[in-house]
């Protein structure tokens, strides 16, 4: 039986995960273990990488191939993991750095160093504008008073909230919030 790793751009969410499970059961791939940005899969026959590939990118992903990416793409996902998904407890006492340094293995120096060679940004600036777009959406569903958002999202204030959303959007999110139509990015977009 052959087996295979697969390292895949742009998965963010649990609707990513099952979309290419589904497009590689397609292809008569068993499909072993999946999480966002990775699969390992198996086939009696030979795994078609290219074929995987055509079927990945008809649907907005992409194979990754350079272990540079492969780390990036690991980094994107770590990030958007914790802003997405976890509970304002765990993100109010965590410090980026050392927990994409743990997770990644490697000394956050090298990391950070990587990330902005690769994606033109800093690191601090992706997770910046990752949590600004978990404001928004917080904004849009209304549920909570900036100051609960402002908690949840680990900032030390909502003055401090407020200025980096009015810096990255020029809006204040007084203003966003009374905008008729939200302008919020796919996660996979947000550099």
């Amino acid at each position: 039986m052959n087996k295979k790793t697969l390292y895949i751009k742009n998965m963010v969410c649990a609707r990513c995960i099952k979309v290419v499970k589904e497009e590689l059961e397609k292809l008569n791939l068993n499909v072993e273990n999946i999480i966002l940005g990775e699969v390992v899969v198996s086939s009696t026959k030979d795994i078609n990488e290219n074929k995987i590939r055509e079927v990945l990118e008809l649907n907005g992903f992409e194979l990754i191939d350079d272990n540079q990416a492969k780390i990036v793409e690991k980094i994107k996902v770590i990030v958007i993991e914790l802003i997405q998904k976890q509970s304002e407890d765990q993100l109010i006492n965590i410090h980026f750095s050392d927990y994409i340094s743990e997770r990644i293995n490697k000394s956050y120096q090298y990391i950070s160093s990587l990330f902005s060679s690769h994606e033109g940004v800093t690191l601090e600036t992706y997770i910046i504008n990752q949590k600004i777009e978990k404001v928004k959406e917080l904004l849009i569903y209304n549920e909570l008073s900036l100051t609960e958002i402002s908690y949840r999202l680990g900032y030390s204030s909502v003055q401090h909230l407020s200025s980096q959303f009015k810096k990255i959007t020029g809006l204040t999110p007084s203003q966003f919030k009374n905008l008729r139509e939200k302008r919020r990015k796919p996660l996979d977009k947000v550099i």
